[in-house]
């Protein structure tokens, strides 16, 4: 099948199945899998041109609804540091779409600036599986010992090798919420950060998530895990629906604000559907059963992959 505004000929079921597999493992960690889903229409596919960027948003857009609303109906959203995220992000997405269209569009470039991305993010998660770089105890840890402890408790009781996740109690409650900090509660512990550094966090990595299409939650969500010591069950919720929200304003600047009219900058609209369609499953299942994996596994598995991919877009820009 061919289509016909980026170009692509490829069997389509491809593109749902690739969205499915990546979403599904990339939404445990609070991402929807755009940041790794540019790079295989780029390489993959060869789509190559600024609309790509937008076709990405228009995933995010379709993908992503399923994986909130589990996170809704679970009590795991934790919601002002969803509109601290929001707020931040989306006029970061507006000059980061001027940057894309103005000073990054040919291929060779726009790639080095993805390795270096996904470069950072790599790190940021490997960072949290390596012990060495862990140089405190912190209220994550003893969510990921209570994750372990019963998880052993039930499948002992239950003779089962299923895993048990999190219980039904674990849910997210907002004690304070103020241009100051924010407070919340879960599982027990108390977790707070400072409200205007989370912002401007959003606001420059929206600037990113611009030029990049991935709404920024690739970013922010292993910054909140690492930096503000914030643990993925509770970011995975907002870092998505963050994504959401900002992608929604991602599309209306590539389609409705053309700043050179002799490029295309608008997205694939059927291949970005398909993706969605994909990225929609694999969001909502990996939702589902992110209570049941541990974070340093989560991590890890994510990690590796981005760092395969930054270094390969990386070393393209040198050769």
């Amino acid at each position: 099948m061919v289509f016909p505004i980026s170009g692509v000929e490829t069997y389509v079921f491809i593109p749902p199945l690739v969205a499915f597999v990546i979403s599904f493992f990339a939404s445990m960690g609070g991402l929807s899998g755009a940041f790794l889903l540019l790079p295989f229409q780029m390489s993959v596919l060869h789509f190559t041109t600024p609309s790509v960027s937008a076709t990405n948003f228009l995933f995010n857009i379709v993908a992503i609804p399923g994986g909130v609303l589990r996170f809704i109906k679970e009590g795991r959203m934790a919601w002002p540091l969803t509109w601290v995220i929001v707020i931040g992000t989306v006029p970061g997405v507006f000059i980061g779409y001027v940057l894309r269209i103005q000073y990054v569009p040919d291929i060779r470039s726009f790639k080095f600036f993805v390795g270096c991305v996904l470069l950072y993010i790599g790190i940021r998660l490997m960072s949290e599986v390596i012990a060495k770089f862990r140089n405190k105890h912190s209220k994550t840890d003893e969510l990921e010992k209570k994750f372990g402890q019963r998880t052993s408790h039930l499948r002992k009781s239950q003779h089962s090798r299923v895993a048990a996740g999190l219980p039904s109690e674990a849910v997210i409650k907002t004690i304070s919420f103020s241009f100051q900090r924010v407070t919340y509660e879960f599982w027990g512990e108390i977790f707070t950060f400072r409200t205007v550094p989370m912002f401007l966090l959003s606001f420059f990595v929206g600037i990113i998530g611009g030029i990049y299409g991935i709404g920024g939650g690739a970013i922010i969500a292993p910054f909140c895990v690492t930096v503000f010591r914030l643990p993925v069950y509770t970011v995975a919720g907002a870092a998505l629906t963050g994504t959401f929200l900002t992608s929604i304003a991602g599309i209306i600047f590539y389609t409705v604000l053309p700043l050179k009219t002799d490029m295309q900058t608008s997205p694939d609209w059927l291949l970005g559907i398909l993706f969605g369609f994909g990225g929609f499953m694999g969001i909502y299942l990996g939702a589902r059963l992110q209570k049941f994996m541990p974070q340093r596994a989560i991590k890890l598995i994510l990690g590796l992959v981005v760092l395969y991919v930054s270094l390969k877009y990386i070393l393209q820009y040198f050769v």
